[in-house]
């Protein structure tokens, strides 16, 4: 039985990155070797082993072979026969198909290290074509290690535009999909992963609504980017730079997708995009199922973005029905979350990065306002039922109106 760290623990190392998760494999060995030293055994479709005191996984080396479509569309072999390089070669990418012993002694016999030293991502075996979900996969570490250089390999690119092509893509189940797509979501530069998504076609396939922003103008006035797509990109880029949560950051990617309705008769203008939009937000949000809270804010964000952005021009009245849509009373971080993902969208645009965005207090300001209408008073009045919500909006009306000149002075 030989032991070998393998895969991401190995690659962060080499690359002077902190090690969080660790991956082991097992080789020579077999279950019940593992069992009869107190590991237990987790998966039905793989031998894999939880260590008895550090809890970390322990994987028997295995092969794997296409059997149907899809992620899981493979058959595995594990037995002490699978030697090392054996297990590696059906790894996605060179980077991480290198393993080490326990006196750190590499095992690197797809040249990964010289990969990591040119900074490219390639794939280990043509055997990388059969799993859809390696697409996605590169396209995270695309925008994981792109601050520190790293391209996706032109041959690997070729592989990933084939799966594309080849409507694997669309086996992939939803909760697979979504996995890769939140974590990538969450990497420093998420806009390499849209864009990597794009130069292999599969972003037509996995979220046309958002390929179909690529090409379309705004007006430059608002927009000196003018391209839609370059737009949401640069909102995101944003997003990760103030490290906003993943709720913000989904609903950047999807605020603008009612623009890519608009006749191209009518560009450069997209009249009422927000709410034309906001079919396509609720289409994406059920296809990859998307945690409620996503798919909340993404709705809201598309709908209200521009109210946001003219915030300091909004009637009262209208101002709070965007309060209360939001129900800021008793769902005060919906409203901060979607206050951020205005700032984004109003810095995601070329040379305004750094602009200031005076509506962001000034909606605070306003929901503080309205909270501040006290309800035992009007209670005591003996206001009740129906009456009281009247009453209630029209004191928070009163508020937000007091608030909006007091602002203004």
């Amino acid at each position: 039985m030989r032991i070998y760290k393998v895969g991401g623990a190995v690659r962060d190392r080499l690359l002077g990155k902190p090690v969080t998760d660790i991956d082991w494999v097992v080789v020579g060995a077999t279950t019940e070797e593992m069992l009869a030293k107190g590991f237990r055994p987790v998966g039905a479709d793989f031998p894999v082993f939880l260590h008895p005191k550090s809890g970390e996984e322990y994987a028997l080396a295995r092969t794997e072979r296409k059997s149907g479509r899809g992620y899981g569309g493979f058959t595995f072999h594990a037995s002490p026969e699978v030697t090392l390089e054996e297990d590696l070669i059906r790894r996605d990418l060179t980077i991480n198909a290198m393993a080490e012993d326990d006196q750190q002694n590499l095992t690197d016999p797809y040249h990964g290290q010289r990969d990591l030293e040119a900074r490219l991502l390639r794939h280990v075996s043509p055997a990388f074509a059969e799993d859809p979900l390696r697409v996605l996969r590169v396209a995270r570490f695309a925008a994981r290690y792109a601050t520190l250089g790293f391209t996706v390999a032109p041959e690997t690119l070729a592989l990933m535009r084939q799966l594309s092509e080849s409507g694997e893509l669309e086996a992939l189940t939803p909760e697979r999909s979504w996995k890769e797509i939140s974590r990538a979501l969450m990497e420093d530069q998420p806009q390499v992963f849209v864009e990597v998504l794009r130069a292999c076609g599969a972003l037509k396939v996995l979220m046309p609504e958002v390929d179909a922003l690529f090409g379309v103008p705004q007006p430059p006035a608002h927009h000196p980017e003018i391209d839609t797509g370059a737009h949401t990109l640069s909102v995101l880029q944003q997003a990760a730079l103030h490290k906003q949560p993943l709720t913000v950051r989904w609903a950047c990617l999807l605020h603008d997708l009612g623009k890519g309705l608009t006749p191209e008769e009518e560009w450069p203008r997209h009249i009422a995009h927000e709410f034309k939009g906001l079919k396509l937000i609720k289409a994406i949000n059920e296809r990859f199922k998307a945690p409620r809270d996503c798919q909340e804010l993404a709705l809201l964000v598309g709908e209200y973005h521009t109210h946001g952005h003219r915030a300091l021009d909004l009637k009262p009245s209208t101002l709070l029905e965007l309060l209360q849509s939001f129900d800021i009373y008793r769902r005060p971080q919906r409203f901060e979350e979607f206050i951020a993902a205005c700032e984004m969208d109003a810095r995601g645009r070329k040379g305004l990065e750094e602009r200031s965005y005076p509506q962001a207090n000034y909606l605070r300001g306003a929901a503080t306002a309205a909270r501040s209408v006290a309800v035992q008073p009007l209670l005591e009045k003996g206001f009740k039922g129906p009456e009281l919500g009247e009453e209630i909006k029209r004191e928070r009306l009163k508020a937000l109106k007091a608030y909006k000149e007091t602002a203004s002075i």
